[in-house]
């Protein structure tokens, strides 16, 4: 890039499915790190979702195999010894089935959440997930994408790698404090959880980008432009 270009960067774990804030900050950043050589974390999100339930939010959530639950993110494989995707597409089924958009999404989602059957890695079908709930939502990142697995140089210091790679400002993934290592140079993205309109009383934020997709179909765009004009891009 030319000298002058300001580069803002993002250091994030590849989360089984983003949430408003997680999007918010990838559409807020020019560079995305996805740290899928860090440890995997059964604190973090890299195996689970939040969804909403009558009486506030659940996780569905990917069984890892417990041999793997002390290796690196890209290394650990789904635990298929469990009927897994059964079980997350009945609470699925159970918690949105009145939500509008429900009926008009569920085929596809249940062939994408079975097509995890395939999947040996938990990291390669987090990614599938995701690209396939982005097209649903017509959601276009520009950033460019670097996993720390593959990169010449990484650093676990957040700190380090920002300067690293040249970057302005960085983001960490939020509330993360419990298992990604925290740079003291870091920024807080100026995040406020949009309200939308949920099928149960009451409004939960931080549910996965399933929750908004079932609720807003192909208006979601209108609750992520609000996420967007508040950070100011």
């Amino acid at each position: 890039h030319h000298s002058k270009f300001k580069m803002n960067l993002a250091i994030l774990q590849p989360v089984f499915i983003p949430d408003l804030h997680d999007l918010a900050v990838m559409m807020a950043v020019e560079t995305v790190v996805l740290q899928d050589s860090e440890q995997w974390s059964r604190k973090g999100r890299t195996h689970r979702a939040q969804i909403r339930t009558p009486e506030g939010a659940q996780y569905l959530n990917i069984p890892v195999r417990t041999d793997d639950r002390k290796k690196a993110i890209c290394e650990v494989r789904i635990d298929h010894s469990e009927n897994w995707i059964e079980p997350m597409l009945r609470s699925l089924k159970f918690n949105y089935s009145n939500s509008v958009y429900y009926d008009f999404y569920e085929p596809e989602i249940r062939a994408d959440l079975e097509s995890g059957s395939g999947f040996e890695f938990l990291l390669p079908f987090n990614l599938y997930i995701r690209e396939r709930i982005f097209r649903y939502m017509e959601i276009e990142l520009k950033a460019t994408y670097l996993y720390s697995s593959e990169m010449e140089t990484y650093y676990s210091d957040p700190d380090q790698l920002a300067r690293q790679l040249k970057a302005e400002t960085y983001y960490q993934e939020h509330d993360a404090r419990h298992y990604q290592r925290q740079g003291k140079t870091k920024s807080e993205l100026p995040f406020e959880h949009p309200q939308y309109r949920q099928h149960f009383d009451g409004f939960e934020p931080y549910c996965c980008l399933l929750d908004l997709l079932f609720q807003y179909g192909p208006e979601s765009f209108r609750i992520i432009d609000r996420v967007l004009g508040r950070v100011g891009n």
